[in-house]
């Protein structure tokens, strides 16, 4: 691949992706022509258009603006998730263009900075918005590339400089080997991607490829009990990073931070549940560990606000508690439920799931349904696809015959606003990560309307 100085325009095949438009954000802030196709218009593709960007959302070659772009001084980035039949990324293959996966230009844009690669099955776009946040509140010189929007900067984006860049180091396609690390962590190992791996030994080597990546086995931190040789990080449990005295005051962590050379008093984090406080130890051990002042840290922690769609209050009164997350493995649904366990462990919880591929749901059956049987109200939408095409059996009905709850329905998407409103549960989850997130604009106004 050229170098990024030799690049003049970009054309991104997927551009309305979160790690796309992240991406594209970057290559307009250096000056370079963006160009991109979607399939469908989003809140992202309209912020990209009013940045100046052009976007186009029909996969005819008759919209690619051959003209302004010269085959020598262009380069083509497309996301896994494109299909293979897409005319537009099949065109600039037949014409000779240069085109690479988003994680090869992501590697390039690494290399010339220290890069601090958050890799795990879950947790990488939150830790890696407060790591950015940390690194940004304490005027450090950083570019931060997030899977989410981060509600402090409402973008997906962040930079304050190009020292030090913050990627999330991304499992699937095996896309994180390309990276080049300087400081890494590993929040989590769960088998997932199983259409890619196979199997949870193979992705489990993978992240054991990745951890070899590192130039030193201090500068990788790892969640305690991981087969993996690096720093750990723990909650309350003995380990190189480890939050401790954790309490919850007026619905917040309070905690002190143990790190392998001080310790950090009264802590303050906004975000509940306890997966989420590891994400914070973790990124603060990053931070430290890439050289931020500590001082600073715990009022930069402090003035964290979160992630959209990560256990986002929409509604939060006396009557009604609304939250959206974007929670897509058993795992996070089993966090999730922690989280709310813990804040409201006396209030009844309907949970409204989409779930996110056919092969996950074969995959993870069994999980699925023991996460969700929790929870006292279960409503499951069909299953989102994504890139997948339908696989026999492997429906909403047959999932929901396995959760072990009397109080279960299918559900269309019309009807959740009118269902939420009649349930007699307080607490009401919005969780998945296909398109549910579309919704929840529409179901919080009616909800706010008829509370």
């Amino acid at each position: 691949m050229r170098k990024l100085e030799h690049i003049q325009s970009f054309y991104f095949v997927g551009i309305g992706g979160i790690g796309m438009s992240a991406l594209a954000r970057y290559c307009r802030l250096l000056g370079k022509r963006v160009f991109g196709y979607d399939k469908t218009p989003s809140e992202l593709t309209d912020e990209l258009k009013n940045e100046g960007i052009p976007i186009t959302f029909i996969d005819e070659i008759s919209e690619i603006p051959f003209t302004k772009l010269d085959k020598e001084t262009a380069l083509v980035v497309y996301t896994p998730a494109i299909p293979k039949y897409n005319k537009i990324l099949a065109q600039f293959q037949n014409e000779g263009f240069t085109v690479v996966k988003r994680a090869a230009l992501l590697g390039e844009v690494t290399k010339n900075s220290k890069c601090l690669a958050v890799a795990g099955t879950h947790g990488k776009t939150t830790t890696s918005a407060i790591l950015g946040h940390l690194l940004a509140a304490s005027n450090m010189p950083v570019t931060a590339f997030l899977g989410g929007i981060a509600e402090n900067y409402n973008s997906n984006f962040i930079s304050t400089g190009t020292e030090i860049t913050v990627v999330e180091a991304d499992e699937f396609d095996r896309s994180f080997l390309q990276l080049q690390p300087d400081i890494a962590c590993i929040t989590s190992m769960d088998a997932d991607h199983l259409d890619i791996y196979g199997d949870a030994n193979t992705i489990r080597d993978a992240f054991v490829s990745f951890s070899k990546l590192l130039p030193k086995k201090e500068h990788l931190l790892i969640q305690k009990g991981l087969p993996l040789d690096g720093q750990t990080v723990a909650v309350e449990e003995t380990a190189d990073y480890e939050a401790q005295n954790v309490r919850i005051e007026n619905g917040s962590y309070v905690f002190d931070l143990k790190t392998p050379h001080e310790l950090l008093k009264n802590l303050v984090f906004h975000l509940p549940g306890h997966h989420n406080l590891h994400n914070a130890v973790t990124a603060l051990g990053m931070a430290i560990l890439s050289g931020t002042p500590t001082p600073g840290l715990s009022k930069a922690l402090q003035s964290f606000s979160g992630v959209k769609r990560r256990f986002s209050y929409k509604i939060k009164t006396e009557d009604l508690v609304l939250i959206d997350d974007y929670a897509h493995h058993p795992t996070e649904i089993n966090a999730l439920f922690q989280a709310v366990n813990e804040m409201y462990p006396d209030e009844d919880r309907v949970i409204v799931f989409q779930p996110h591929l056919f092969s996950r749901t074969r995959d993870f059956a069994d999980g699925f349904a023991e996460s969700l049987s929790k929870f006292d109200e279960v409503l499951l939408l069909d299953i989102y696809p994504a890139r997948e095409e339908p696989i026999s059996g492997i429906t909403s009905k047959w999932l929901l015959n396995k959760i072990d709850r009397n109080n279960k329905r299918l559900v269309q998407k019309h009807e959740i606003a009118e269902i939420l409103k009649n349930s007699t549960c307080k607490i009401k989850l919005l969780v998945g990560a296909g398109d549910i997130g579309a919704e929840v604009a529409g179901i919080t106004k009616y909800l706010k309307d008829e509370n």
